[in-house]
């Protein structure tokens, strides 16, 4: 933790990353998160398909946003990357489940990017959390 506290490292069970770092970081009322993938939280397998790894991806990222003190209303910003950009339908179908009102959904990027370990997809958000 920073000297002065204000920095907390945010933490979720069934998703972590390999090296030293925290699934999130919060500061105030921002909080960053590291990359997000879609790794099945009970086996910590990576799924075959970008559907089972887009659900797995968007669960991850709710319950990082909950761990913070937040909700999903609270993501302003994600950034999503592909290994095939134009494989975008299952990313949009978890975006739909998780933000329905076309009125107030996040700022989003795709990117494409070349992906070790099985990985087909991964991202990362920023919230504001009142």
């Amino acid at each position: 933790m920073a000297r002065d506290g204000r920095r907390r490292s945010i933490h979720i069970g069934g998703f972590k990353h390999s090296n030293p770092i925290p699934n999130a970081c919060r500061i105030g009322n921002l909080v960053m998160s590291g990359v997000i993938l879609g790794r099945d939280p009970e086996t910590g397998e990576m799924p075959a398909t970008l559907e089972a790894q887009c659900g797995n991806m968007f669960a991850h990222m709710k319950a990082t946003v909950e761990a913070a003190g937040g909700t999903s209303d609270d993501i302003i910003k994600m950034t999503v990357w592909l290994q095939d950009r134009s494989q975008r339908a299952p990313v949009n179908a978890e975006w739909l489940k998780m933000f329905p009102d076309e009125h107030s959904r996040p700022a989003r990027h795709a990117l494409q990017m070349d992906m070790e370990g099985g990985a087909l997809v991964q991202c990362d958000f920023v919230a504001v959390i009142d």
